[in-house]
């Protein structure tokens, strides 16, 4: 190997780093704000006390969880009522329960999905309520 030519091959190896890495460090300090979801629905809107299943610092933070278990214990198991922290008692069901307060999926659903890059198998079997009666 010729000394002339180590200039151009450490200069190839810096430029092959830098774009290697150009999106890691790119984004570095910038940030998007956090989706909001939309609670605004007819069902949502008649509520005299509006509170979900759970409350919302849980359901924000373990709602998969909470319907895959759903899932299992409905389908698996054939338990199809699920008793909140609070005692109250709630059918099992993605159609009957969640979404007929959360009918507005593009708003509330889909916000965050996509801003997390979530792809949820949910709605390849689960119909919305207003898509049904499109």
């Amino acid at each position: 190997m010729k000394l002339n030519n180590i200039g151009k091959i450490v200069a190839g190896i810096v430029i092959f780093i830098v774009l290697a890495t150009f999106f890691f460090w790119y984004g570095t300090g910038k940030s998007s704000s956090l989706p909001q979801p939309s609670l605004d629905t007819p069902a949502i809107a008649q509520m005299k006390e509006k509170r979900c299943v759970e409350d919302k610092a849980f359901m924000s933070i373990n709602h998969m969880k909470l319907l895959h278990n759903w899932r299992d214990s409905a389908v698996r198991e054939g338990n199809r009522n699920y008793t909140a922290k609070n005692g109250n008692v709630y059918k099992m069901s993605l159609s009957g329960t969640c979404l007929e307060c959360h009918s507005n999926k593009e708003q509330f659903c889909d916000r965050c999905h996509t801003y997390v890059a979530a792809k949820p198998a949910c709605f390849s079997c689960h119909s919305i309520p207003a898509e049904v009666k499109k």
